[in-house]
């Protein structure tokens, strides 16, 4: 019984924010060998609510790129919005891209290289259009000029449910499973 009910929790554990270590945590990114949590805000439409992966409506975003490894505080950043011109996708790296010059060409919000010391990073952006991004990060160490990059592709409107159809297939399949399984121990058990 207790394996049965592990099984139906287990799906829903998926859709918890931040998990019980930083390696689950949905809303992390990396920056070469660095981490920086990223967290949206759309303050206009949703008020406080957190957004990592997927930014449900257009209007004026807010990204929050909290530093988590101390060394970020010692390099500049950069952070770059592009379109997903070629609808790559949430596979998106950064030689999808197609080279500097494409990334140029598609790219509709870039905040120059800056310090930034305190170990957050803000940006706001109006979104206008749904469809998909790419959010390009580059850090760059200021006493060694070692260079680092995170490519996160994201979506704006639109968030694809179909994404979570499986998990929700999961626990339904469990919990059926659960039921016919305790029901025929009880119905095969003599009264």
């Amino acid at each position: 019984m207790i394996a049965a009910l592990i099984l139906v929790m287990a799906p829903l554990l998926g859709f918890a924010h931040g998990g019980v270590s930083m390696e689950e945590d949905l809303c992390v990114i990396q920056i070469g060998r660095y981490k920086a949590h990223f967290t949206g805000y759309l303050p206009e439409r949703r008020a406080t609510q957190e957004f990592c992966e997927d930014i449900p409506s257009t209007g004026s975003a807010v990204f929050v790129i909290d530093f988590i490894s101390d060394e970020l505080r010692e390099m500049e950043l950069d952070f770059r919005i592009i379109r997903d011109v070629n609808d790559i996708g949430i596979k998106a790296t950064y030689e999808d891209l197609g080279g500097e010059q494409a990334i140029e060409d598609a790219t509709i919000f870039y905040a120059p290289m800056h310090h930034y010391p305190n170990g957050v990073m803000n940006v706001q952006y109006p979104f206008v259009a749904e469809g998909g991004y790419v959010g390009i990060i580059n850090a760059r160490h200021l006493a060694t000029g070692l260079a680092y990059r995170s490519v996160f592709p994201f979506r704006v409107g639109r968030v694809p449910y179909l994404k979570y159809a499986f998990y929700f297939l999961t626990v339904i399949a469990a919990c059926g499973s659960f039921v016919w399984i305790a029901g025929r121990r009880t119905f095969f058990q003599p009264a």
